[in-house]
């Protein structure tokens, strides 16, 4: 009834600098089919020592050590401004965080010696309690010892055509007694009382301070894929393989412990389970193009394979990381479920030579603060709601809990049919939408004046091997939309649901919905929405009016239309698998910058500004930034482009025009210090052929059609375009919202 649903974005690992330290297991409901946790929202009698649940309103005891609370001294977790509280359990065993490198050798030279540079860096920067493995491949996959004799390198050669099951993996590497068979993956995490099983040491599998010195030089040491490949050939590349033995290991050493399989792609994989493309260089590999005429020979049986590797992992707690690196696409598409199951980090770029994948790698490393890893592992995030809410779904880099209780709604969104989800990894950007329903029992009414609640636990493994459960309560007042519809209307959050429909969107087109049947199911809403909340006279567009609060949705919509979430014209299909990947898992303000890029304005005349998404900014005697997320660009005017050719800048009598240039500059290397995965920098002027970044973007106020009439008259640069303008579309959409036929 709403148009938009209601959905809450919830960044579970946001930093928080106010949560002070509790060192206790949290206080849980009693009732088995509830088990919501104590918090501020509670109803609580001091004298009798019982609390009230907020979601089953069953009453429960204080435990014993609770014995001296009163109104006077309350725990942490009755006090108001707590709303969420992390929890350190104490009584689980700190285990260490796994890192297995998965390595791609069929690269040339110049690449294999900068990754090999890029990985012997990391050494320094991991956990020292961490373990760590290396696994190489080519057409073979060779898994290395490294707890083996001093000098001698020995390693276990896999084929690569051949597909191997854990228990092959595990009897080939000598890895018995994981106890039980496939190494006891029946050891799944059950929300707080599950405990990893770390298995004893093993010779693949090594502490970072033993090995440090041994795997540097094993590393410096490697060398390309021997295999001659002759001209119009491929390299035959097992990736499938090496990725299925990596999770054979992990789960028959270490199930139910935190780790990351982190591979390192040069190219398409081509022989074996998991093949992308065959090793004919004639033969391309897969457009959308080819998607569309269903004329693709691989994808199905890849994305299977990739879809069972990623669910063996998170049963196990591992997430798997792709950074892929090479001029032409390399299978991100059939192994997205790798990354976007598990919680791991999709990267592309172009080699592992550049400055992207390089500062990015560092990146995965970055402390907080306190000095600790910006990292968590092995998460599960449960969602408890009032009886008068069912849960719908999410979406984000996560994959069912198989959780099911009475308050899952029969309307799926994303991942559905469930109230907890699994990541195998978070950072403190990872969000996820959870989309809810509001229902009541057997037509009785929603109660006036109450609140419903929402309560998100996240189980996770801290970085320093510390079991940690986080606990955000909120609560929201009811209203009747028969009689309180302004209230509704004002609570409405324009950012969170353009960012909301956003994901909504990216998940109809990835779920083989045709392009066009998304954009029309797009418009379809924004009509509804503006009919359902609009103020205006039937028939009459000039009449129609918007509240504030969703002024600016329409245009956050316009930009969607256009983006390369749902657009893929000029963007492989690889491309559009890493856009949306990022689009489902970064906060609030990260994906309303990709949704609807930032344009920054500075000129001589004025100081730095922001400006309109528009053609009528592009002006001669500025310099614009734009940050589309994804891209950083400086583009100078044609004037300051002229001056800057010119050499003005190194003019002492021209200090000012060296200032301006280098604001921007400074700005920019601000916006790319915090960012994961590090945006692409590109600096260009009018007429430049990276200009072609900042004019998709840009809304086409001047087109070649109608150059001279729109947003800044006569000046700013027209773009040659066929698309509407945002004042076409805002007319046609005032004129369906208010059409009687509608």
């Amino acid at each position: 009834r709403m148009v938009v649903p209601l959905a809450a974005l919830y960044t579970p690992l946001k930093e928080r600098t106010d949560l002070p330290a509790i060192q206790y297991d949290p206080v849980m409901c009693l009732r088995q089919t509830c088990k919501a946790i104590l918090n501020p929202m509670c109803q609580v009698d001091f004298r009798a020592k019982l609390w009230v649940c907020n979601f089953c309103f069953h009453r429960n005891n204080f435990p014993p050590q609770y014995s001296a609370i009163s109104e006077q001294n309350q725990p942490a977790e009755l006090i108001p401004q707590f709303s969420t509280l992390e929890y350190t359990i104490t009584r689980f065993q700190t285990v260490p965080s796994i890192f297995l490198m998965v390595v791609d050798t069929c690269v040339d030279e110049e690449e294999l010696r900068a990754l090999k540079e890029s990985l012997q860096m990391s050494l320094s920067l991991l956990p020292p309690n961490a373990l760590i493995g290396l696994i190489t491949y080519g057409k073979m996959i060779q898994v290395h010892e490294l707890g083996g004799c001093e000098g001698i390198s020995r390693s276990y050669v896999f084929s690569g055509t051949k597909d191997y099951t854990a228990k092959q993996v595990q009897d080939m590497l000598g890895l018995g007694g994981a106890g039980g068979p496939q190494g006891a993956p029946g050891q799944k995490i059950g929300g707080l009382g599950s405990k990893p099983q770390p298995q004893p040491a093993n010779k693949f599998l090594q502490p970072i301070h033993k090995c440090d010195m041994s795997l540097t030089d094993m590393l410096g040491e490697l060398q390309r894929d021997p295999w001659p490949v002759n001209v119009g050939k491929r390299p035959l590349r097992s990736t499938g393989v090496a990725l299925s033995i990596a999770v054979g290991l992990l789960e028959s050493s270490y199930p139910n412990c935190g780790g990351r399989i982190m591979s390192f792609i040069g190219g398409a994989c081509s022989q074996g389970p998991g093949q992308v493309v065959d090793d004919e260089l004639k033969n391309p590999i897969r457009s959308h193009h080819n998607i569309e005429k269903e004329d693709v020979k691989f994808m199905k049986k890849a994305t299977t394979h990739y879809e069972t590797l990623a669910k063996r992992a998170t049963d196990n707690g591992h997430a798997i990381d792709m950074y892929s690196c090479a001029l032409d696409q390399t299978g991100l598409m059939e192994m997205k479920s790798c990354c976007n199951l598990t919680g791991g980090n999709m990267v592309m770029g172009d080699s592992f030579n550049s400055a992207l994948f390089k500062q990015t790698f560092q990146r995965v490393f970055a402390k907080d603060p306190k000095g600790e890893f910006k990292m968590a592992f092995n998460a599960t995030i449960e969602v408890k709601c009032s009886r008068e809410l069912k849960i719908s779904g999410a979406i984000g880099p996560c994959i069912s809990g198989g959780k099911n209780d009475g308050s899952i709604s029969e309307t799926e969104i994303g991942i559905g049919n469930t109230t907890s989800w699994k990541s195998c990894a978070l950072n403190p950007s990872f969000t996820m939408a959870v989309f809810f329903e509001v229902t009541t029992q057997q037509g009785a009414p929603i109660p006036q004046g109450g609140r419903g609640f929402l309560q998100f636990i996240t189980s996770y493994q801290h970085a320093s091997g510390q079991r940690r459960v986080r606990v955000t309560t909120v609560a929201r007042n009811w209203g009747d939309p028969a009689t309180a519809m302004p209230h509704i209307a004002a609570s409405f959050d324009q950012e969170a649901a353009a960012v909301v429909m956003a994901r909504m969107a990216a998940w109809k087109a990835d779920s083989k919905e045709e392009g066009a049947d998304v954009l029309r199911w797009v418009d379809r809403t924004l009509i509804r929405l503006c009919q359902k909340f609009g103020e205006y006279v039937k028939d009459s567009s000039e009449s129609f009016r918007l509240p504030e609060n969703f002024s600016l949705y329409p245009q956050f919509m316009f930009h969607l239309r256009r983006s390369q979430f749902l657009q893929v014209f000029n963007n492989s299909p690889d491309e559009t698998t890493f856009y949306r990947g990022c689009l489902n898992r970064e906060d609030l303000t990260n994906c309303l910058i990709m949704v609807q890029p930032i344009l920054y304005s500075y000129s001589l005349q004025l100081p730095p500004e922001p400006v309109l998404l528009d053609t009528s900014s592009i002006q001669p005697d500025r310099i614009l930034l734009m940050d589309t997320f994804f891209q950083i660009l400086i583009f100078h005017g044609e004037t300051i482009a002229q001056w800057r050719a010119a050499g003005y800048q190194s003019q002492p009598e021209y200090a000012n025009l060296k200032q301006l240039l280098e604001m921007p500059v400074a700005d920019a290397q601000d916006a790319l210090l915090g960012r994961f995965p590090v945006p692409r920098y590109i600096d260009t002027e009018q007429g430049g052929s990276q200009a072609r970044f900042l004019l998709c973007k840009v809304n086409p106020s001047q087109t070649h059609n109608n150059q001279g009439w729109g947003g800044g008259g006569g000046d700013g640069a027209p773009v040659l375009t066929d698309d509407v303008s945002l004042q076409v579309f805002m007319e046609h959409l005032k004129k369906l919202s208010v059409s009687s036929q509608a």
